[in-house]
């Protein structure tokens, strides 16, 4: 019997725009060495840091500053990576909606503060109360955790206080959802474009 449902964020729930955002770099701030950096879903070098914690959202883009053109500020930097998540579709935040009044939601993400900041805005926007419809949020800049590593995985089944197989946990990528099911979670992949409601429902 399924109680908690844990989702990842990018891909999922919020979508997507990998090209939108490195050309937004490369345009905005003539930051070419944006693709060594950022991935479809496993960030790298100092953008992996920020997501992990090691460094702060300041010092990610004091550093990214280095590389760009004069006249680049912190603020473009933040647009650049807005970039990357474009909208929720509107059927997810009536799924969310009703989700939450039937089982505990959750967000488990690899993500950064910037990007949550977005997250949050996009949810706001679309009339989303997320700080009633997700019972917490396990984001790993804050845990300093990443997926697809055990830890990550044990700390979230802990906070829930629900036992790991009466949990299901949803992310587009297959490493992180064949991890959860190593932690002793329910685990589905989602793909982009498929119908969210119903991989839930077929669970249920």
């Amino acid at each position: 019997m399924i109680k908690a449902i844990i989702f990842d964020l990018g891909g999922v729930l919020v979508d997507l725009d990998y090209d939108a955002c490195v050309k937004k770099f490369k345009e905005l701030l003539g930051f070419d060495r944006i693709t060594e950096i950022l991935d479809k879903s496993h960030q790298k070098g100092i953008f992996g840091d920020m997501e992990e914690g090691k460094i702060t959202s300041d010092e990610f883009r004091a550093e990214i500053l280095k590389d760009c053109r004069e006249g680049s500020s912190p603020e473009m930097i933040d647009e650049c990576i807005a970039a990357f998540l474009t909208g929720m579709e509107d059927y997810k935040v009536d799924l969310l909606s009703e989700m939450s009044r039937k089982y505990d939601l959750y967000i488990l993400s690899n993500n950064n503060p910037i990007a949550m900041t977005r997250s949050h805005k996009l949810w706001e926007e679309k009339g989303l109360d997320f700080k009633t419809v997700f019972k917490e949020e396990f984001i790993s800049c804050e845990m300093h955790l990443m997926k697809p590593g055990q830890e990550i995985y044990r700390e979230a089944i802990r906070r829930t206080g629900v036992k790991p197989e009466e949990i299901l946990f949803i992310d587009d990528s297959l490493t992180n959802v064949e991890a959860a099911k190593k932690a002793g979670m329910k685990a589905d992949l989602y793909i982009p474009g498929q119908d969210l409601r119903e991989l839930i429902e077929a669970w249920l």
